[in-house]
């Protein structure tokens, strides 16, 4: 018997996992491989707990019966299917996703519909019980994909490709709920498609008039919406669609018991025929006019569409049951907590309105692979989502905790969320800002909560040092509020001191980056060195925890000795050869003794755009002015870019992570060969670079021959040759 979602419940959290499986020319790119999730069942056990009811669930076509029905596979969906019978989450069935099924068929194969239908009513017969199906998901995006844009096999770039892979998609929709039906006469069909607007200047009003009207096509279609009157009738016979096509939707409608709204903040778009203003990558034409086409949030001064917008208008138009199906956004961790968390009350908004919504899908629980490239090709590109997957095992972030509460029907209270988002701050606007209308993500709404009182800041200790004002720079980016703290505001040697801040101030948490920093003077100060570096830390951890407040603090790749020839990993045993490698060995100790939840970093050989002293920095400018530069050729170390160094530190305390954790750039490389890198990269003769072993260059201090880090906790930092490159980048804009 099917289960029936009552509107009158309270909204349900549903889960997505990306299951994309698309085909480019010969080649399948498969979501399920690359996240790991094809061969880790117990994923299943971290979903359900955090309180989901149901999951929008692959059952892929290409996946298990790539060669033909009477070859099937169902061994992976048993046990996936099962095992989610048993934790209690209802399988939202999807059959394929932005796919063209197996080779023998495609997008416009004229027997597509039926041959999806056959293993439609195959997936019913093995399990009766599932109730929800999406047989094909985003139908109208996968067309445009595949038919119009060339991205996805067949690669088509017309529109008569494009209104038969899209017609196809809709008919295999229809086709393979009544092949269930006869299996599960109740089951229930929940479409989805993206239905981002489209907004204009005056002059492309029609265009964006069409796009607009385009965008309900996928609803409309099984609605049995789409007839001689209907606005996309014509332009549906003029692509090449013929009325007996178009006729059949008539007579075999097939609406959907729950619209599937799946909303991007970069879905909406801006069309502008001032091309000037814009980019030459987001410049086009319709064959009439010339224009560019760009994200509406970056343009638009009062808002674009937003979630409430969109779920009211779907309610409007069809006054069908909705469920936001993907809620996701490619950002850092805090933003991605708040948009969250503003779709989810958009959704409570409308449902006190009397709006129909019966869930918000946080999607994807395990994160996208290479959609910046919009999975045309194996880049490596990973956006973290409910868990990340740089960790040996799927990593709760804080999504996961906000996902928990939200199930619980508790109110999320992390501190980060007492900012709007950056869809709500001025930053966003990256062009002349014209008025687009009316909307809401452009400004501060209903649906964004602004607290009371100002938020809690993050305190940030070390107002001098380079780390501490990157954190400040970045913070100011990430719309983290923030108090950068001197040490004539706080002296974190004096216990008294550090506790008046904290009560002052009331951070929800401390980044202390300050210390001693100078390697080789430690060796004639060393009392100097302990007493900032670890009495220090000692003190501000002592504090955090009497206040109930988060700390962040550093430690560093000098706690170890060199003695190995791999990475070191976090549980390995210190073991430092100086001074300064002491004071942070005794450091980590007396942090994580008296506050066990601090979360301590270490990390290694400082380079970034923001400050004029560190190593890469020095040797540049020595060989602009056309000296050599001097650098140790037998110390191996993992040099660190300091933006991606604190942007991940900050996720990590958002993720409320503790504990030891390695941050450094993926690499190996001596001092010598790194002043050699960034010397081919800016253009200098590396010859210029002379290597000397490191006895030779009189320090004072005893340095490790190898102090590489790894991470048995999580990979979650870039190659250098990624950051390399962006720290030129940076560098030119400054």
């Amino acid at each position: 018997m099917a289960v029936v979602l009552n509107s009158k419940l309270p909204l349900e959290v549903w889960a997505g996992v990306e299951c994309t499986v698309n085909r480019v020319g010969e080649e399948y790119f498969d979501q399920l491989e690359r996240n790991g999730h094809a061969m880790r069942l117990d994923d299943l056990d971290l979903f359900a707990e955090l309180g989901i009811k149901a999951i929008r669930y692959p059952v892929l076509w290409e996946r298990t019966a790539p060669d033909g029905l009477e070859n099937a596979d169902w061994s992976w969906a048993d046990e996936r299917l099962g095992r989610l019978r048993e934790l209690g989450i209802n399988p939202i069935v999807g059959l394929v996703h932005h796919g063209s099924g197996p080779r023998h068929t495609s997008l416009v194969d004229p027997e597509f519909p039926e041959k999806l239908a056959l293993y439609a009513g195959a997936v019913a017969e093995r399990y009766p019980w599932v109730s929800f199906y999406t047989p094909v998901n985003e139908p109208l995006t996968t067309a445009r994909f595949s038919g119009m844009y060339g991205h996805w096999y067949p690669h088509g770039r017309n529109e008569l490709t494009f209104a038969r892979a899209f017609l196809g998609q809709c008919r295999a929709i229809a086709l393979s709920m009544k092949a269930i039906r006869k299996v599960n006469l109740n089951a229930q069909l929940v479409q989805t498609d993206d239905l981002g607007k489209v907004y204009s200047t005056p002059k492309l009003a029609y265009q964006a008039e069409f796009e607009n009207e385009r965008r309900w096509l996928t609803f409309d279609l099984l609605c049995g919406r789409v007839n001689s009157t209907h606005p996309m009738w014509g332009y549906l016979r003029y692509c090449g669609i013929s009325e007996a096509q178009l006729e059949w939707f008539l007579q075999n409608p097939c609406p959907p018991e729950i619209m599937g709204i799946n909303h991007y903040l970069t879905s909406d778009r801006f069309l502008d025929e001032r091309k000037e203003r814009y980019p030459a990558c987001s410049h086009g034409s319709n064959g009439q006019d010339e224009y560019a086409d760009v994200e509406a949030v970056r343009v638009c001064a009062d808002g674009a569409g937003g979630p409430r917008t969109l779920l009211l208008e779907a309610w409007e138009r069809y006054k069908l049951p909705i469920a936001v199906t993907e809620a996701h956004l490619n950002c850092t961790r805090e933003e991605q907590l708040r948009w969250l968390y503003e779709v989810w009350n958009a959704a409570l908004s409308l449902r006190d309105r009397g709006v129909d919504v019966r869930a918000v899908t946080a999607w994807s629980l395990l994160g996208t692979y290479d959609w910046t490239s919009l999975v045309t090709r194996w880049v490596g590109d990973y956006e973290s989502g409910v868990f990340d997957l740089r960790s040996p095992r799927p990593r709760p972030t804080a999504i996961a905790s906000m996902m928990r509460d939200l199930s619980a029907g508790r109110k999320p209270n992390h501190p980060v969320l007492d900012i709007p988002g950056w869809w709500h701050r001025q930053e966003r606007l990256l062009y002349p800002a014209v008025s687009c209308g009316v909307g809401e993500v452009g400004r501060v709404g209903k649906d964004t909560i602004i607290p009371s009182s100002p938020p809690a800041p993050l305190a940030i200790v070390g107002a001098t040092g380079t780390l501490g004002k990157a954190f400040a720079r970045l913070c100011e980016l990430r719309g983290i509020t923030y108090y950068l703290l001197s040490r004539q505001e706080m002296d974190i040697g004096n216990p008294a001191s550090v506790d008046a801040v904290l009560s002052k101030l009331k951070p929800w948490a401390v980044v202390n980056a300050a210390g001693y920093v100078r390697v080789d003077d430690a060796e004639r100060e060393p009392d100097i060195c302990i007493r900032v570096n670890a009495e220090g830390a000692a003190n501000l951890a002592t504090a955090c925890a009497r206040h109930n407040v988060a700390l962040l603090t550093f430690s560093s790749d000098l706690v170890f000795d060199g003695t190995v020839s791999n990475p070191y990993m976090e549980s390995d045993t210190v073991a430092p050869l100086n001074v300064y490698g002491c004071s942070k060995a005794l450091a980590e100790k007396l942090v994580l003794k008296v506050n066990p939840s601090s979360l301590v970093i270490r990390t290694s050989a400082f380079f970034g755009p923001w400050d004029d002293y560190n190593f890469i920095t020095i040797a540049l400018r020595q060989l602009s002015a056309g000296n050599t530069f001097v650098a140790a050729e037998d110390a191996i170390v993992s040099p660190t870019y300091v933006p991606d160094l604190v942007h991940a530190s900050l996720d990590l305390l958002i993720d409320r992570e503790c504990g030891l954790w390695h941050l450094a750039n993926k690499s190996a490389i001596t001092w010598a060969d790194l002043a050699r890198l960034a010397a081919k990269k800016a253009g200098f003769n590396p010859s210029n670079i002379i290597a000397l072993p490191t006895q030779e260059l009189g320090l004072s201090a005893k340095r490790p021959n190898y102090s590489v880090l790894g991470s048995n906790r999580g990979e979650l930092m870039s190659s250098l040759d990624s950051a390399m490159s962006r720290y030129f980048d940076e560098c030119q804009r400054f």
